[in-house]
């Protein structure tokens, strides 16, 4: 009988303290980068990035915000250009090398300092379900009797 295996995906979190400012408050650079990132750290696209200006009720509260949506789940960034800091996130089904990309964004963003929680998501979930199949229909024949 074949091995089930279990998981949804990696969930990078990754909040970034310091930032070049400049880039924090580029609205085309946000979308640059979430337009061109998915490839980088071998994602599909499926659909162009959305990127728009925040501003909030407390004026140092604004930023860009913008996520872009890939076929293994999304990316996600908020920028505060004016405290120098952005949270990003990159959730997917799809392994990847996620000390690498934060890394990546570290460099890109010229963050200072960064705090970054990796999670293992839907640890229950089935991967291949074929294989969750056969392990019902093999337990309930055991049943049967």
């Amino acid at each position: 009988m074949a091995k089930i295996e279990y998981g949804f995906g990696q969930h990078l979190m990754l909040d970034g303290y310091g930032c070049d400012r400049d880039k924090l408050m580029d609205l085309n650079g946000i979308y640059d980068f979430l337009s061109r990132y998915p490839d980088e750290i071998k994602m599909t696209k499926i659909m162009p990035p959305y990127v728009f200006k925040y501003s909030g009720k407390v004026p140092e509260d604004w930023g860009i915000s913008g996520f872009v949506l890939i076929a293994e789940s999304h990316i996600s960034i908020h920028t505060f250009p004016d405290k120098l800091y952005l949270s990003l996130d990159i959730f997917s089904c799809k392994h990847f090398d996620a000390e690498l990309a934060a890394k990546r964004i570290k460099e890109i963003f010229s963050i200072e300092k960064m705090e970054v929680k990796i999670l293992n998501r839907g640890q229950e979930f089935p991967k291949i379900i074929r294989s969750v199949q056969e392990f019902i229909k093999d337990e309930r024949s055991h049943m049967a009797v």
